[in-house]
């Protein structure tokens, strides 16, 4: 049972999503919130479980960033849509990861696979974009912006993603060159 336990709570963190969509869409600040913490509660569960028990998985280090992306880049393009931050913001964040997933194809059909590592630079990044959706929702939550603090936290997630994806580019670039 416990070896299965940490890709059960993946997948319901993977089922959270449309969840947090949904009440981020309806205004509902302080239950995506909520949500959102929840979120990411499970997934510091999951892993512990995984490394306490040994219960690590391949197909949990498949769903385990699946689960992280599809609900980072969810969060950012409903907060863009229902214009709370720029959509600028949410198009970039997007974008970095579909630019590292397609480079992953190309090298894949090439017949030159490679294996993506977190970087300081993106695991920077990764911290920086949770804890901006997390301010923004928990922000909305209480009723409160917080302006200035806000657009340079913004600017900070915008130029951590792009540094982000010019290291996984540069990476990309020199492995095909291999």
């Amino acid at each position: 049972m416990m070896r299965g336990l940490p890709n059960l709570i993946t997948i319901g963190r993977l089922a959270l999503v449309p969840l947090v969509i949904a009440l981020i869409a309806d205004g509902r600040w302080g239950w995506a919130f909520a949500a959102f913490l929840s979120a990411g509660v499970s997934d510091a569960i999951d892993g512990f479980l995984a490394r306490r028990f040994d219960a690590r998985s391949e197909l949990g280090a498949y769903l385990d960033p699946i689960a992280d992306k599809a609900l980072l880049m969810s969060v950012f393009v409903t907060l863009g849509v229902v214009n709370v931050i720029a959509s600028s913001l949410a198009i970039l964040v997007v974008s970095r990861d579909l630019m590292i997933l397609g480079a992953v194809v190309v090298a894949w059909l090439l017949d030159k696979r490679m294996e993506i590592k977190p970087h300081l630079v993106s695991k920077l990044n990764t911290t920086a974009q949770i804890a901006f959706c997390a301010a923004v929702l928990g922000m909305r939550a209480l009723g409160r912006h917080f302006g200035a603090v806000e657009t340079a936290a913004a600017y900070g997630v915008a130029a951590l993603t792009l540094a982000s994806a010019a290291v996984y580019l540069a990476l990309w670039l020199r492995h095909m060159a291999e």
